[in-house]
Parts: structure tokens; sequence; C-alpha cells
């Protein structure tokens, strides 16, 4: 996804300095004529990463978390970052995203110095299968949209509702023609985690998520995102998805995503 050239089909488009038009592709899962929230996540981290690069400090993202104001319609968008916090060693950022003049989405990033750790890295979390190993599965046979039908999934078989594992990966460039940092195309792809593991059935029960909140203690690298992933129903209307994220070295941090239960119709 990162470094294709500008005849490659991508998910974005820039028109603008800080403004970005969705292909097809970018089409939700619970409606043709939204953005699916993964690919816009990926290109949040892309504007970050762009905001941060034209100055030294060499800080790496600890925590992204991002809120999603409503309906986040399939149409051009501006995304604009402020630095909330800065320092040398630990910075926080603030992106925007507009849409139809309407701010869509808020995203808060805190950005951490680089030390040598190595020395105590561990995690109690054991790998995933590889992804050559498991079986492909059609995402698009249970969910809608351009962004599940650009999308190979490799998923281990469900065992219960609600439990899963699978690697994600894309063909597509984030932005047409751009070159992409590893960490957002990595980032383009975690959203997916709250239709691996369904509690219900998405004709029966809607369970649309209205935040993505990313901890990393490690730079992931690509071209696969690792899911190991646990959806929770609560009694009144309340779920969350919860995520151990990989890459194919090991994990690399965790995602949460609060959901809103109800049913269709």
């Amino acid at each position: 996804m990162s470094t294709g050239a500008a005849a490659r089909e991508s998910y974005y488009e820039r028109t603008g300095e800080h403004r970005y038009k969705p292909t097809a592709h970018a089409g939700g899962a619970w409606s043709t004529d939204e953005q699916h929230f993964s690919p816009l996540a990926g290109l949040v981290a892309h504007a970050v990463d762009r905001h941060v690069a034209a100055r030294p400090g060499g800080l790496l993202l600890g925590r992204i978390s991002y809120d999603i104001l409503g309906r986040i319609a399939l149409d051009e968008c501006e995304i604009t970052v402020e630095t909330v916090r800065p320092g040398r060693t630990i910075e926080l950022l603030e992106a925007t995203v507009v849409i139809g003049g309407r701010a869509a989405v808020r995203a808060r990033a805190w950005l951490l110095a680089s030390l040598d750790s190595s020395s105590v890295a561990d995690s109690p979390s054991a790998p995933l299968p590889a992804p050559d190993t498991l079986p492909r599965w059609e995402m698009g046979a249970a969910w809608n949209g351009g962004y599940v039908s650009s999308i190979d999934v490799r998923r281990t078989p469900p065992t219960r509702r609600g439990r899963g594992t699978a690697w994600i990966s894309s063909p597509l460039d984030l932005v047409a023609g751009e070159a992409v940092s590893p960490l957002a195309s990595y980032l383009a792809l975690v959203d997916t985690a709250n239709g691996i593991a369904v509690q219900q059935d998405p004709t029966a029960w809607m369970f649309p998520n209205l935040d993505l909140t990313i901890h990393l203690h490690r730079q992931p690298e690509g071209p696969w995102t690792g899911l190991d992933t646990t959806v929770t129903f609560g009694p009144t209307g309340q779920g969350l998805t919860s995520s151990v994220l990989h890459d194919v070295h090991g994990p690399v941090g965790q995602a949460e995503q609060i959901l809103t239960v109800r049913p269709q119709g």
C-alpha cells in the first residue's frame, strides 16, 4: 500500500494540500454511501506523518485515539493537524477531519521519544499463525462496501461468537501516487476488527463503533495487520471490540472500539 505508482488503484486521491477525495474502494460496510472508517484512520495517520516530517525530533507514535463524531459521507474531506502539547520527548497532536463543513472525526496522537529498551522488551501475547497458513475468508459474503471488497483476509475458523483472529492486507495504495509510511498503511486496516468476530448477524443487529483507540509498544511493519479480537455485547446497548494487534514478527499493541448495539429495522 505504501509505494505504488500513480496508476495503481487507491482509497484516496489528493485534491489539495490538506484535501482528499475517497474512491469507491473506501465505501463503508454499514452503508455504501459512507466511508469505511478503516482507510480514513490510515489517512489521518498519513496527515500526522506529513505534519511531523518537516522537522527533526524522531518521535514515535505511542497512541492514537479517534472519535467518530457522526456520519462519514463518501465525499471529499479536509484534514488539519495541530500541535497541542509540544515537546522534545513527548508531544501531543490533534487532527480534525472535516466533510461538508462539519467536523466528522477528531483524533489525538501521543508521540514519544525513541529510546533503546531492547534488553527488557517482552510481551505475554503469543504470536499468531502466519498469514500463509490460514484460509482466505471472503469477508464480502458477510459485509458490503468497497473497502471490504478490496482487502485480503486470512482468518482462523471461529470457535464461538465474538472471538476470532485474522490477518488483513490490501493491494491498494492509501493515497494515489504517494509514499505512505508502514505505520499509516498498518493503521489503515485496524478498524476491520469490528467485522471479523461478530457477536450477532449484522443483518439483524447494528453495532457500529464510535471510536478507535490504538496503543503501540512497537512500531508495526507491513504488509499484514494481525488482529486477535474479542467482541463483547452488554445488556444495555453498549458493546466493546478489543484486539491485540500483531505484525508478522509478533504483537505490537492493542486496539479498542466502543460499539452502539441496536436491532436493525
